[in-house]
């Protein structure tokens, strides 16, 4: 799939956010759309999975550690065939099997129900443990968010794959610089990333997330990478696409009302149109 093409689709994701997180007037619509581009390249490029089989033995897992921002993980999920799009309207809604975080008995296509921050990459190494122990060649990612990664229990899991070796895994962190709180490196700087993933075993890599030539390149070079896992710092803007929530530490867990609905998705209609 060319880059043209993968920018469709990622413009798509963010329609599904914005339409899913207004419907339900719930949810985390900023750290979603920075992770349009990641959920598309892993989805639509990147990992060996079957919408028509979705326990496939074989298939590549994915866990989304910072859970809340299942919107995101939802479109990419509806646009790849799992379930139809139109669904996204039901997020949060009493019965529907979308919630607010992603739950593995009731969507198809998710491999691990998360949402307890700094967990999610835990379960991502278990998986690629288990592949490793069973001598099979199916790849394990995870996403985590830059202020998850204040987690203590995220070290002590990069500690366990780096000693263990896990060259199946690798770890995508959504850096986009903003928390609930604020700034992370205000709130309590995790900084510098690249440095302390290298400290466990990682091999690192720093990519503009939003650049699917740089995206495909930095998953390229994790797949040749041997002895152990690796990390790709993603470099993001939150709220990326939509013009008013870009940057703002505002739209981590808000809903837009009609009128920003309206701008949202004029914003994302008129992105549509350059990419045609």
């Amino acid at each position: 799939m060319n880059q043209l093409d993968l920018k469709r689709i990622a413009n798509e994701v963010r329609k599904g956010i914005v339409t899913s997180v207004y419907s339900a007037q719930a949810g985390h619509p900023g750290g979603a759309l920075s992770s349009a581009e990641i959920f598309t390249y892993l989805y639509f490029q990147e990992m060996n999975i079957d919408p028509k089989n979705p326990k496939m033995e074989d298939r590549d897992r994915f866990v989304l550690s910072k859970g809340h921002v299942a919107p995101g993980l939802y479109a990419a999920l509806a646009n790849r065939g799992y379930f139809p799009v139109e669904d996204l309207k039901t997020l949060r809604k009493l019965g529907s099997y979308l919630q607010g975080h992603p739950d593995m008995k009731r969507i198809p296509g998710v491999d691990m129900s998360s949402g307890s921050l700094g967990q999610g990459i835990s379960a991502a190494i278990g998986m690629a443990l288990a592949a490793k122990l069973d001598e099979k060649d199916y790849r394990v990612y995870t996403l985590v968010g830059d202020g998850e990664i204040q987690e203590g229990q995220i070290w002590e899991a990069a500690m366990f794959a780096g000693f263990r070796k896990l060259d199946n895994l690798v770890v995508i962190i959504d850096n986009n610089g903003l928390q609930i709180g604020g700034n992370i490196d205000e709130v309590c700087s995790p900084y510098p990333i690249d440095k302390k993933f290298e400290a466990f075993n990682f091999h690192t890599i720093t990519v503009d997330g939003h650049d699917f030539d740089q995206l495909k390149d930095a998953f390229a070079q994790a797949r040749v990478i041997k002895g152990r896992p690796t990390a790709i710092i993603a470099k993001t803007i939150k709220g990326k696409g939509v013009s008013f929530m870009e940057n703002q530490v505002s739209w981590h867990g808000a809903a837009p009302n009609e009128e920003q609905y309206i701008k949202a998705m004029a914003d994302l209609e008129k992105a549509g149109e350059v990419l045609c």
